[in-house]
């Protein structure tokens, strides 16, 4: 063996130097990382063809492994770190000569492009990478970010420490609308680092605020590290609980797991939604702790008045407070209470098929023994009494088509049981009244007839939804019997939008929140997955940007606020219409709907066109267009090249010796800390894309293969990558900041700066590691 070494260790030793040579060169990342696996693969290929290359390989044919085979052993864990005293023989690390293992890789690096670039499954969640960028970029390039700063800091400015603070919200705002660190971070050290130091800010305390929430994109959904990490994190997951179970002795996961072993994008949206808010809190109290501490080195600023109307406290608690509170804790009352509720009686023409046991129980004895150590005893024999239930029962029910009599009871049963105000209305109504209300908090001496007026509506509209709309009303109906009271609604409603377009806080806050509402919501809600949503937002940023260059021109933007509406009413006619007219009988009132969801469905196209055509008037559209082509280029070439180089490693069995070692340990939470460790340290010297395709694929097999749920080992993953960006001497952040500091911030700045935040970072992932619930929880609730 050449230097004592086993020829599989020499093996990943030369791709690890033709790795990180290849990047320290200065060559562009994206083709050094393919350029790296061809030129390792040549080295280990002549290398071994010179006979240089042993690897010492268990003995499968001895009696050794033979007897840990009959006693239950998986092949799997059968590795010379658990077991030092097999048996072995001495191999070349590639078998078949490199010929061979160089015709294999070339299959695989096709089949591989074709699975996860061209043509797989993967490919329409990796699309919304594409739009994603988009939207951050646009928003990025329409000064959108200079105004929410500005107005953050009018806000959290009076504050000790309040400018500190307000980066710290514009950075999640950011965050959740950018998702990349880069950007964020080079945006926010232009647009607040030279208005923190001219109020007297420490350049530590300035820099790190910075650095740390420009990484919230890590993190905060819709984040691309936690678009691209699920991608992946869910054939791993899949794959290698698939492999466990047939360890285990059983036929599949579902019967061993008793689940699905499934994990989405979505639902890791929906789990990294708290960690994001929880760093975003952390930041904002140190940054208040040091004000507080150390006054000097970060005073309050007293920001110039604005002309909003002056509003006293009492008025400010009622109306901002109070009443908002009253009416949607008033809702959710009456929800729970069952007077508002879903109306529908749409019945299904099948019936629903009967349940089935908690387990399966028609298993081997090796997989009822490993169901039992897995579920407990107590489950097992639960699954055994519903599975005798079943049998006395005729077996399990099936679904079949239900009769005309059948149906028409299960309607009469759901018209009996609906709510007496519908749910549509209700948040309808709940809306209208939330802006009324607010607005009247806006500007409290204004005339408030209007405002009354509206709330009348909303009244008199849900009156009418209890006492005039049931199960049975058609949406036609519906219409006809609401149009009196939204219009009375829409008519305060008028002056209350031009009055919140007064205040600063709402006419800069509310359009992207708006938008990112729009974009979470439909994911985190089920609505809709990733990719349609990231269109969303791409098209919605557009339209956003183009309202905000016309208004710098002094132009009107109705025709994107109508462009705007079009997409809430298609979204309203698409809820409560049947709009296929291919039915052999269409009621006219669905004709109606279809027509107006067509010229909704035109206008808006037309609104984005228009939008489109401004930005590119602008000279706006074009930069956007070029950087994220620039982008979305490298995600995918560096996907390629790290597929390539994944290939190379496993070739020669690099990826089985990690995994081996890995194995060895007992304790899954030893073999994660060790992952973690990795993780953390090649966070320093490689970007977040590098170690997602070539790292996480070599070691998910294993950490996704155990009992760890997978949705919280995937968050720790990207908390984790978030940290080591921040983490001297090597943390990117830190490079983006340098970039654009002004000379007087020198780097001990930076990197003093961001060490208490580096330790907020440890914090929150101690919290994470000991209350686990922070992840799970709200995918729990949202079923997830």
């Amino acid at each position: 063996m050449l230097f004592g070494l086993d020829g599989v260790e020499i093996g990943l030793i030369i791709v690890f130097l033709c790795l990180f040579g290849g990047i320290m060169t200065g060559f562009p990342v994206a083709f050094a990382i393919g350029g790296a696996g061809i030129l390792s693969f040549g080295i280990i290929a002549a290398l071994d063809s010179a006979g240089l290359l042993i690897h010492q390989a268990v003995d499968t044919s001895s009696e050794a492994y033979s007897a840990l085979i009959a006693e239950g052993v998986a092949r799997i864990d059968i590795t010379t770190f658990r077991y030092p005293d097999l048996p072995r023989i001495a191999e070349p690390l590639f078998a078949g000569g490199w010929e061979q293992a160089m015709d294999r890789n070339l299959s695989f690096i096709v089949n591989r492009m074709n699975e996860r670039v061209i043509a797989g499954a993967s490919i329409e969640t990796l699309l919304a990478v594409l739009m994603f960028v988009m939207m951050g970029i646009t928003l990025e390039r329409s000064r959108i970010a200079n105004d929410l700063l500005t107005t953050m800091a009018k806000v959290f400015g009076p504050l000790p420490g309040g400018l500190a603070v307000s980066v710290v919200v514009v950075g999640a705002f950011l965050a959740a609308s950018t998702g990349i660190v880069g950007a964020t971070v080079v945006t926010m050290g232009l647009l607040s680092l030279p208005t923190m130091l001219r109020n007297n800010y420490s350049p530590e305390l300035a820099t790190g605020v910075i650095a740390a929430s420009g990484t919230l994109g890590q993190i905060i959904p819709p984040s691309i590290v936690i678009v691209l990490l699920g991608t992946l994190a869910g054939d791993l997951y899949s794959a290698a609980q698939e492999t466990r179970a047939v360890a285990a002795g059983c036929s599949d996961a579902l019967t061993y797991l008793g689940q699905a072993a499934v994990v989405s994008v979505g639902t890791l949206f929906q789990a990294a939604l708290l960690p994001g808010i929880l760093l975003a809190v952390l930041y904002a109290a140190y940054a208040f702790g040091y004000a507080m501490y150390d006054p000097r080195h970060a005073p309050p600023v007293i920001s110039e008045r604005s002309g909003s109307e002056i509003i006293t406290r009492n008025e400010a608690l009622g109306w901002f407070l109070f009443v908002p509170a009253l009416l949607i804790g008033g809702t959710i009352a009456l929800t729970s209470l069952g007077v508002v509720g879903s109306q529908t009686i749409i019945v299904d023409s099948y019936s629903d098929a009967g349940q089935g046991a908690v387990l399966r129980t028609n298993v081997s004895e090796q997989c009822q023994a490993s169901m039992i150590e897995l579920h407990g005893q107590e489950k097992w024999d639960l699954a055994i009494e519903q599975q005798e239930a079943i049998a006395a029962q005729g077996g399990l029910e099936i679904s079949h088509a239900l009769s005309e009599d059948e149906i028409a009871e299960a309607r009469t049963r759901k018209i009996a049981a609906a709510a007496p105000l519908g749910t549509g209305v209700t948040i309808i109504m709940l809306l209208l009244a939330l802006t009324l209300t607010t607005a009247r908090g806006v500007s409290p001496t204004a005339d408030g007839r209007p405002i009354w007026i509206g709330l009348g509506g909303v009244v008199l509209g849900l009156l009418v939804d209890f006492l005039f709309i049931g199960p049975t009303t058609t949406p036609g109906q519906c219409v006809l019997l609401l149009a009196i009271p939204v219009t009375i609604a829409l008519y305060g409603c008028g002056p209350a939008v031009k009055r919140l377009g007064k205040n600063d806080l709402i006419r800069v806050v509310f359009p992207p929140l708006v938008l990112i509402v729009a974009v979470l919501g439909s994911i985190l809600g089920g609505i809709t997955n990733p990719t349609p949503a990231a269109a969303l937002g791409a098209s919605g940023a557009i339209m956003l940007a183009a309202y905000r260059r016309l208004k710098d021109e002094g132009r009107t933007g109705k025709v994107i606020i109508g462009a705007s509406f079009a997409i809430v009413i298609m979204i309203l006619l698409g809820v409560n219409f049947d709009l296929r007219i291919n039915r052999e009988d269409v009621p006219f009132e669905d004709w109606v709907a279809f027509i107006m969801a067509q010229g909704a469905y035109h206008f808006a196209f037309f609104g984005i066109l228009y939008s489109c055509w401004v930005l590119f008037r602008t000279g706006v559209l074009g930069p956007v267009v070029r950087e994220t082509a620039k982008v979305t280029s490298m995600v995918f070439t560096i996907l390629i090249g790290s597929q390539l180089l994944n290939l190379v490693v496993i070739s020669f069995g690099g990826e089985h010796y990690i995994q081996g070692f890995l194995r060895s340990f007992d304790q899954e939470w030893k073999v994660f800390l060790i992952v973690m460790l990795v993780l953390f340290i090649l966070g320093f010297v490689l970007d977040f894309l590098e170690i997602i395709y070539i790292v996480v694929p070599i070691v998910g097999p294993v950490i996704y293969g155990g009992t760890m749920d997978p949705k919280w080992v995937t968050i720790m993953i990207a908390v984790n990558l978030q940290t080591s960006f921040l983490t001297p001497p090597f943390g990117f952040a830190l490079f983006y900041l340098r970039g654009v500091a002004p000379p007087e911030v020198t780097t001990t700045h930076i990197y003093r700066g961001v060490l208490p935040f580096v330790l907020i970072q440890v914090v929150g992932l101690l919290l994470l590691w000991f209350f686990p619930q922070v992840v799970t929880i709200v995918p729990s609730l949202m079923g997830g």
